[in-house]
């Protein structure tokens, strides 16, 4: 058999970096991403090598996205169809707009489309279910990206970021830098019962917890109010405005995405508070965020969830279902690094999408 292996650049996507490898070794039903040099934010697509024994020029990847209303959304979008489209694949999509049930419809109609590999990123975990059947009796194959699925759905694999992991790291920092403050906690989450935010948040509390045992000996976690954002600007910028007014002595707001909050310190500047309140978010990375650690102290950390690692990732999952792999693990994930002051240098690209 002939090997295909195919050298592509693209550019204004991410930082140019150096060669991303994906080495991949078992722990128990997980997959870890890693790489040998560079970041996970700091990867692009200028190096990628996408290998096959069969032609791929008659493959066609289609992909459903929850909505295209954030720079992650769009960030992923570009990874995945520069990614297939580099590869010699055909690239449809389709966007569920930020509602259930056109993502549903969106997804059936690639389906129909007669896609060879659907990638899914579910808005809800239960309500995706169905779509996933009627394409295993398409005898289309399912990855499902970035967010999560219920296990009654038939998939071949989950590509996503370590969001508990990542959620502990900025946990831990938080409870580092707060040192014997007493901490009051405001938490803006994305939606109610979204399987990954969920995720998050337990990281988080997890991490705040942990080293407060390990640093005081005892645990003091004053979670003063939770408030939904809906994963948008406008989300975060009334959730906070409401949250000021109802806990005027927040001086910590936690989060599950930099979305959640970016529109949220309009708010807190507008009180006059951005020397009073520290914000640390489990996830994503978004350069908007990252600007703000390396600029301000209102901005402690974030971790990092690539939109672009996940994307050429799940791509690269799909060419090997078509070269007659099988033996995925239900779940891959990208590593779990935590952005602050530090080393925000190293993860910022104004130029980025995302």
């Amino acid at each position: 058999m002939k090997l295909r292996s195919m050298n592509f650049k693209v550019k204004d996507v991410l930082l140019s970096a150096t060669l991303v490898v994906l080495m991949s070794f078992s722990t128990g039903c997980v997959e870890k991403i890693t790489q040998v040099q560079g970041s996970a934010k700091n990867d692009s697509l200028n190096d990628v090598i996408i290998e096959s024994n069969v032609d791929l020029s008659g493959f066609k990847i289609g992909y459903c996205t929850p909505a295209l209303n954030a720079p992650y959304y769009q960030a992923l979008l570009s990874s995945i169809q520069q990614t297939t489209k580099a590869a010699g694949m055909t690239f449809v999509y389709a966007d569920g707009q930020g509602d259930i049930n056109k993502q549903i419809a969106a997804a059936e109609d690639l389906i129909t489309k007669g896609v060879d590999a659907l990638l899914l990123n579910p808005l809800d975990p239960n309500a995706l279910v169905g779509v996933t059947l009627v394409a295993e009796q398409a005898g289309i194959p399912v990855f499902i990206i970035d967010s999560s699925i219920d296990p009654s759905a038939k998939y071949v694999t989950t590509v996503q970021s370590d969001n508990h992991r990542n959620g502990e790291l900025a946990g831990e920092w938080l409870v580092k830098k707060m040192g014997s403050k007493k901490m009051k906690i405001a938490l803006l989450s994305g939606n109610a019962g979204n399987p990954v935010g969920k995720t998050r948040k337990q990281g988080l509390l997890t991490g705040i917890t942990e080293e407060q045992l390990r640093t005081h000996g005892y645990i003091d976690l004053n979670i003063k109010t939770q408030a939904y954002t809906n994963w948008s600007y406008e989300g975060g910028l009334k959730a906070m405005e409401d949250i000021l007014v109802a806990h005027p002595d927040i001086n910590v707001v936690i989060t599950e995405s930099d979305v959640c909050v970016l529109g949220a310190i309009k708010a807190i500047r507008k009180a006059g508070k951005e020397d009073d309140i520290l914000i640390v978010a489990a996830a994503d990375g978004q350069k908007e965020a990252v600007k703000l650690i390396m600029e301000t102290d209102l901005y402690g950390c974030t971790a990092v969830n690539s939109p672009v690692l996940i994307g050429k990732t799940a791509v690269q999952y799909a060419v090997q279902y078509f070269n007659d792999k099988r033996d995925f693990e239900k779940t891959s994930f990208t590593p779990a690094v935590l952005i602050t002051k530090e080393n925000a240098k190293e993860f910022y690209n104004p130029k980025a999408i995302f």
